[in-house]
Parts: C-alpha cells; structure tokens; sequence
C-alpha cells in the first residue's frame, strides 16, 4: 500500500465533524462493532438527519466506499480510522470502563448537559471557559487525564453552559444571573448542597460571582486562568485596546472553525502542543462543537462588557487563584489583580504558558487544588453573615398624598393596594419582601437582572394608576442579621432610589456591569456624591423598551 493511499483525503469542516461522531465507538475499544447512526450523527452536531446522509455520501466517494456490500457506514468508519482521518484516543490511556453518562436537567427553559466523574469526598464542580463539549472533551487522552485526576479527589461534576456543547441552544447568550440559575440547577440535580467551583478562563467570572451570592452553597472558590477584563480601562491596561477587541470578533463572526483559524487559536490557548497533529485535529473539532461562530462571537462580547471588579471584595468564602506566568491568551496580570483583591485569597503563580488546564505540566495545578480542598473539606459549615445581593427600593414619591388627603381614610387602602402589586411581581421574579417602612417598599433579589426586570414590571404596573414610584437598585454585600439586611450597601440604594425620577428606575454602576448578555440597556444619568459615603456614584437608567423587548436569536 502506498503512502498516499494511508493519509485521508481533502475534507470540509463539516465532514470532518460527522467522520468524529461516526467514529466515537472506537473511543472505548478496538473492536470496532457499530458506529454512530444517522440519528445520532444529526443530534450530536444539531443537524438534520437529511444533511447527515448527504455529508455521508460525500464521504463515501472520497474514502472510495463502494455501494456494493454491506455495511458501508462501518467500512467508512474503518477506512477513515485506518488513513488517521479523525482523532481517536490511545488505547493505552483510554479507560476500560463506560465514559460518564450525559445527563440532562430543565433549567429555565432550557435543558443543560452535565455528567458526574468519580465519588470523591467533595463536591467539586467545573465551569468551563468560552466554549466546550462534554462528549468531546473525553476524545482526547490529555483532557480525559485531566478530569481523571481530578475525580480522583472529589466528585467531578462538569457541564456544557446553556447556548454550547450538549446543552440546549439558546435565545442569545445568557448573562451571568442565569448562568448562576444553571449551575444551581446542575448542583440540585447531582444532589450536592454544597460544592467548591473550579472555574476558568470566562467561567472564572461566574463562579465568583456564584461563591459571592451563594455563600451557604459553596465550599471553596478555585480560579485558574481567571478572566477579569477584556477591554482596556485604567485599572486593566492589559487588556485588548477597543479596536484589537473589534477586530477579534469579526474574526471569529467570518473565521471561526476553520483549520486555520483554529490553529491560530491554539497557539494562543496550548502552544505547547500546537504542533501535535492529532491534537490540532481534536481541538479543532472541540471548537466546531462547542459554539457555533455567531455563539461563540456573542459569548465573547458578553464577557467584555462583564466586570466582577466591584464583588471581589465581598468573596468571603476560601479562595484559591492559580494561574501560568506565560499565559498567552489571559496574561498573568489578571490573576495577580485577583489574588491583591479577594479577601484572604492565597495566589499561586505557575510556570507556562499555556491557557488551557489540561495542557502542560497540569500536574503542578491539580495538586495545590487537591491539597487546598484537603484543608478547607474539613472545614465546620457556619451561617454566612455577610453576601452579595442586589435591593430594589420603591418609593412611593409622595403621590399617596397627593391622590388623598393625608391622613385620609383612603391613603392606608391605597398603599397597602400598591404593596399587595408589588408582592405579586416579586413572586414572578423570586424576590424577597424586606420591610415597608413608610410609603417605601424593600426587597432583595439572588440576580440583578431578575431584579431590573421585576423593578421595570411594577413601574408599567403602576403607570395606571394614580401613584407614581421611584425605584433605585443596587448589588452590594450586606450583612445578615436575623433575617434583615444591613451594612453601607442598603444605604447606597436608598439613596438611589432618592435620586430617581417618577416613573424611572435607577442602577448603579455596579449593578450595570453584572447584567451583560442580558440585553438590557440603559441611559446615563451622571454622577452623584452622597453624604457620608465616600466617591462618586454613577448611576444609569433602565431603558425600559429594553428590558420588554425579546432577545435576538443566535445561531
């Protein structure tokens, strides 16, 4: 046989992702007895079954697969194995046993993909970066080893954020909030009450932000490779300048998944193995089945305009910050700026310069995780006094008085009238009634995104009636004391909620960069100074039109 006849043939990327899928029983045996179906293909790549069959016979005449015979999809299968047309993993570090069953669990109305690896002493969930594929990411020997070693301490449980991978493809890419809402769901489903959340790269961002809200559910804070600025500011000037940002996107909008494209990337993310050819090919397909390029594009425009800076120091959970001095893709200064900025954080900065975790020396990087989580395991669970929550404050701005006479028999009915609306809009977005001192109403909400949207619905309620309001909102730690919130937060939303029109609902800026991906948008309203706090507050309001308006789809 000659070599020509040993390499594979010119494929398109699509051909190449249906040969993967195809392929996928050689993963657990050399024994090649079936490969995908038809319908497995199309679910897997989330195509239909007719374009499957096309790309097969496409196939068929470039591999040479006669239609006399039997079994054609299985000679395609072998042919394409034997030319090292697609990536398989060594049968020397493949597992004997079952790959991890992918579950599945209703989030919203979405359904996301998890599996649960190993039944170690802790609970220890994973949230990927930008993109992933659970299937996928057990079709390479580095990755599976990577997870591998980490269920060796815990119990790994991993996922495919909504809108990638395995899980359902989405409207728009979601904000943070509602993939906190996942993350809790895929916790409930695996039956943990508590866990420690290994994020990176962008999942860092969100895993922050969980440990920063969801104090009581997690036990540790690990973040490697931690993503805290894409755009440059003063306080990040590291990060990529607005126009290299533009360009990135439109590259990855027109480029995305091509061979080239991938390559350039994983020179970026793993340079290290950016000459392995079998690699090159696996991480191509990873990509390929991660995002689709208009997903991938919107993800990545989500994380720019996403800033956590304000939370880090409300993170009071133990903290453990990891990342390669040589990062290519995420410089080194971010963690450096994470480990100076979470309370009692401990850094540890690594050698490398490879993005990805299971690339490298991961070993250096699992085992201060193992022994981190060894200490803190054991650890007595108190009652967090202190966590991060967004208030909404509802001023009633004196129209009680002016729709009756003060003092009047009806000025009591109508308030509590007004209260009574406003408790029905906060069981539709999961608020929490507070206090209703005065002609003022309090309640805390876990998201900031269902508490603008809760907010704008009792502002459109009200539009009716003869009582105007004036809503100010806010995301701040606070401290619990018997139920009630307290600290200088509460007191910078009262505030707020002062300085807002009739009819208008004011943000801080706080809270205005925790909602990205949710499309909400909002108009600039300046800077304020309020007495006794120290800075300058800017404060946005709520387009309301936005907030009203269904998201785009995205491919």
């Amino acid at each position: 046989m000659s070599a020509l006849d040993a390499t594979p043939p010119d494929l398109t990327r699509r051909e190449r992702d249906v040969l993967t899928v195809l392929c996928r029983p050689a993963l657990q045996s050399n024994v090649f007895e079936e490969p995908a179906s038809v319908r497995e293909i199309a679910a897997a790549l989330v195509v239909t079954e007719a374009a499957v069959k096309q790309h097969l016979l496409h196939l068929y005449d470039k591999f040479g697969i006669a239609e006399t015979g039997e079994r054609r999809r299985v000679r395609l299968a072998r042919e394409a194995i034997r030319r090292r047309a697609v990536v398989l993993v060594d049968s020397a570090q493949a597992s004997t046993a079952e790959l991890p069953e992918v579950r599945y669990v209703r989030s919203g109305e979405v359904n996301i993909a998890y599996q649960i690896v190993g039944d170690g002493p802790v609970d220890l969930v994973f949230v990927p970066g930008f993109i992933s594929n659970l299937e996928s990411a057990w079709w390479h020997p580095s990755m599976a080893a990577f997870y591998r070693r980490l269920a060796r301490f815990s119990r790994l449980i991993v996922f495919d954020k909504r809108g990638t991978g395995m899980s359902d493809r989405a409207t728009g890419i979601a904000d943070l909030e509602t993939r906190m809402d996942d993350v809790r769901a895929v916790m409930d489903a695996a039956r943990s009450p508590r866990a420690a959340l290994l994020g990176y790269s962008e999942g860092a961002s969100m895993a922050a932000l969980f440990a920063a809200t969801y104090p009581e559910r997690t036990l540790a804070l690990l973040m490697y490779g931690a993503l805290v600025a894409l755009r440059w500011s003063p306080e990040t000037p590291w990060a990529l300048t607005p126009e290299d940002f533009d360009r990135w996107v439109a590259d990855i909008d027109t480029r995305w998944g091509t061979t080239e494209y991938c390559d350039e990337q994983l020179r970026v993310d793993g340079p290290s193995r950016a000459d392995d050819e079998e690699f090159r090919r696996w991480y191509a397909t990873r990509l390929r089945l991660g995002a689709s390029p208009s997903a991938a594009a919107a993800a990545v425009r989500m994380a720019a305009q996403s800033d956590i800076a304000a939370i880090l120091p409300a993170i009071r959970v133990p903290t453990l910050v990891i990342h390669r001095s040589g990062d290519r893709l995420v410089p080194v200064f971010n963690g450096r700026y994470l480990g100076a900025r979470i309370p009692a954080a401990r850094y540890i900065e690594l050698a490398g310069d490879d993005h990805l975790p299971w690339v490298g020396d991961y070993e250096t990087l699992v085992l201060p995780i193992e022994n981190f989580l060894t200490e803190v395991g054991g650890d007595i669970v108190s009652k967090p006094d202190r966590a991060v929550t967004t208030m909404l404050f509802v001023d009633f701005d004196g129209s009680a008085q002016k729709a009756v006479e003060p003092g009047g028999p009806g000025r009591r009915e109508l308030l509590d009238r007004h209260r009574d609306l406003i408790r029905r809009q906060l069981l539709d977005y999961r608020g929490r009634e507070l206090d209703t001192t005065g002609d003022g109403f309090l309640a805390s909400f876990d998201g900031p995104a269902r508490a603008i949207r809760c907010a704008c619905s009792v502002s459109e309620a009200t539009r009716t009636t003869r009582v105007e309001v004036r809503i100010g909102l806010h995301t701040g730690e606070c401290e619990l004391v018997e139920g009630k919130l307290g600290g200088i937060a509460v007191d910078i939303g009262a505030r707020i909620a002062a300085e807002a029109e009739p009819g208008e609902v004011l943000v801080s800026a706080t809270l205005k960069d925790l909602v990205a991906g949710s499309e909400i948008e909002f108009l600039e309203r300046g800077t304020v100074t309020f007495a006794g706090i120290r800075g300058q507050r800017q404060l946005f309001a709520v387009d309301r039109q936005s907030v009203l308006t269904p998201r785009p789809e995205i491919a």
